[in-house]
């Protein structure tokens, strides 16, 4: 299996363009040593050649003109990616799919409750029907294996994790199972278990279990504490509130990655108020000291 690691902040990016904390400000200053970032997103792939976009980031097209296996050029209008995964409705991981419009028809795959937001609240598919067929929905079942046919050898699980629905669904404030999904996706051919949750808030006996089970971990690294918004000046909305669980402390998430067998765990939607993205902080040097390591755009993950 092929992950390609094509952004790895978590909504506004790294900098964030209006953002004047001490990380952003110290990397667009280059006092930081840190990398910018673009908001999250991978690609799957079972050959190398044939790809599966999880979500569609604001930034897509730049992430695309950074990775040449997505642009092939086998002929004049051409792209790898041949289905898109949406694990949540979230503004940062649908948007990019207005800039993919001139690709349409793409095949998308999301839950029942993804599905319903981005054709209310915000109907991305009622907008692009407009372009060449538009967004052809499949729909993803919660806890039972599913394939997507563009990498036959792939075998996806989704995983309902407890999370909120964004301020434009019709239920944000009554959480439904499939608003936000984790993925445990099987290679057949080599045996590879990738584990792949950018939002996750609360894991349960389930998650754990399934976490398992995982060869790689690629999980939700967005805050380094429950209230860092405030700490960092910038907002005062708690990590937990918005479905992301904190890295420090002992329920945080290297105290859950420390429990877990993985070869590797890695973490990724990284906020731009987090001090490990400051390569030199001790936050980052707590990580690597529990064997952990952090997500940068352009990675590539082999299993």
């Amino acid at each position: 299996m092929h992950i390609q690691i094509l952004g790895s902040a978590a909504g506004g990016g790294f900098p964030q363009w209006n953002c004047n904390c001490s990380n952003c400000d110290g990397v667009r200053k280059g006092t930081l040593n840190a990398k910018p970032r673009t908001q999250s997103s991978i690609a799957l792939s079972d050959d190398g050649v044939n790809w599966i976009l999880c979500n569609a980031s604001p930034d897509i097209r730049a992430q695309l003109e950074s990775t040449p296996a997505l642009q092939p050029a086998r002929s004049v209008r051409d792209t790898a990616i041949g289905a898109i995964v949406l694990m949540d409705s979230q503004i940062d991981h649908v948007t990019g799919l207005l800039t993919l419009r001139e690709g349409c028809p793409h095949q998308v795959w999301c839950t029942d409750m993804v599905y319903e937001d981005l054709s209310s609240g915000f109907p991305l598919f009622k907008i692009l029907e407009h372009w060449n067929g538009g967004l052809r929905w499949n729909p993803i079942p919660l806890a039972a294996e599913f394939t997507i046919p563009v990498c036959p050898a792939l075998r996806f699980t989704a995983i309902a994790l407890r999370s909120a629905a964004p301020p434009y669904s019709p239920h944000r404030n009554n959480p439904h199972p499939g608003d936000n999904i984790g993925l445990l996706v099987r290679d057949l051919n080599t045996g590879g278990v990738l584990f792949y949750a950018p939002g996750l808030g609360q894991p349960d006996a389930q998650v754990k279990s399934v976490m398992a089970d995982a060869h790689c971990l690629l999980v939700d690294g967005t805050l380094w504490r429950d209230n860092e918004m405030a700490f960092a000046g910038v907002g005062d909305k708690l990590g937990s509130e918005m479905g992301h669980l904190q890295q420090s402390g002992t329920d945080g998430m290297i105290a859950l990655l420390d429990g877990q067998a993985a070869a590797r765990k890695i973490l990724i939607h990284i906020n731009n108020t987090n001090p490990i993205l400051d390569e030199d902080s001790t936050e980052r040097a707590e990580l690597a000291r529990h064997g952990i390591e952090v997500a940068f755009d352009g990675m590539h993950i082999t299993l």
